[in-house]
Formats: structure tokens, C-alpha cells, sequence
């Protein structure tokens, strides 16, 4: 046979999958993967799920060419690590498995869709990390990144009108 033809692959849970199941059949025990094979990539998983290290290195250049601000990652990451250890997970599994580091660096941080002031960021950031974490723990699916941040979306107008930014060069008005 041509070794051209010839496929090697093999198909398996991520590790999020891991965990649903572990957690609808109550009492098993996954089997998880590394800290380090979660941060190389050495899992198996879709492309922005696997290799950390690759996506915050683009995350860096993000932030070196002032493109993305601080707050919405930021706060976005917090949320997950401190909702998923008041919900009895792993809080540093929970960031480097799924699509956190991906959602929180170039999904989230969408300049059209995201809020533009500061509290608003952090608002909208700390809205998405909740949210993943909820739907993580009790939602139906493994991962719950891309709605987080769709349904976050859909309240960009609302934490526009109450943390709206002063308009540069504007004077507070005298009551």
C-alpha cells in the first residue's frame, strides 16, 4: 500500500469530555492529562484548544501592538479560576483545557462587539468567565466558552448605557 494513502489518527475524548462524563456517571474518576501536556498541547482537542504556549505568544504580540487592552482577558481568566474553585473544579485545568486562553485573547476581546470603556471590560470580561464556568458545571455541554461570550454580547449595549465612558474633553455638568 502507499504510504501516501496510508492515515494515522486516533480519535478520543478532550479532557473537558472527560470531565461531563465523569461527572454525569457518578463516582468515576477520568482520566485526565498533565498540567504541562495541557499547556503544549500534548492533548487531544481542536485547533485554539491544544497548544497554549502558541496562542500566548500570538496573545503577546496582541498586546505588544495595542491591539487588545488588558482588562477583558484579565478578567475573563479570574472569573474561571475563581468560579471553577467555588464549584469544586480544578481551577488551573479549567484555563488550559478548552477554549479559555482562546476565547479570552481573541474572541472576547472583539472591538465591535465588546465594550469600549474600562469598567465595561471589566464587566463584560468577568460576565464571560462566570458564564463559562456555569455552563461548564452545569450546562450540558463540556464547554461553554462561545456561548459565554455570544450571550455577553447580546448585554454590550446594556453595560454601555450604565458604564459609560466620559467622552473625552467633556465636563462633568454642576448640579
Amino acid at each position: 500500500m502507499n504510504s501516501f494513502l496510508a492515515t494515522d489518527a486516533v480519535t478520543t475524548a478532550t479532557q473537558l469530555g472527560l470531565l461531563k462524563e465523569a461527572q454525569r456517571v457518578a463516582g468515576s474518576l477520568p482520566e485526565t492529562y498533565g498540567y504541562l501536556d495541557l499547556f503544549l498541547g500534548n492533548v487531544p482537542g481542536s485547533l485554539g484548544e491544544t497548544c497554549k504556549v502558541t496562542l500566548l505568544a500570538g496573545a503577546v504580540v496582541l498586546f505588544a501592538l495595542k491591539i487588545i487592552d488588558w482588562r477583558i482577558p484579565t478578567s475573563f481568566i479570574a472569573a474561571v479560576v475563581l468560579f471553577s474553585f467555588f464549584f469544586g473544579r480544578d481551577p488551573l485545568a479549567a484555563v488550559l483545557s478548552g477554549g479559555v486562553i482562546l476565547g479570552a485573547f481573541f474572541m472576547a476581546t472583539d472591538m465591535v462587539t465588546s465594550p469600549s470603556g474600562k469598567a465595561g471590560k471589566l464587566i463584560f470580561g468577568a460576565g464571560c468567565g462566570t458564564l463559562t464556568a456555569l455552563i461548564r458545571s452545569y450546562g450540558g455541554f463540556p464547554e461553554g466558552v462561545c456561548y459565554s461570550i455570544l450571550l455577553m454580547n447580546c448585554f454590550t449595549p446594556l453595560i454601555e448605557k450604565y458604564v459609560r465612558p466620559r467622552p473625552f474633553g467633556a465636563v462633568k455638568a454642576k448640579a
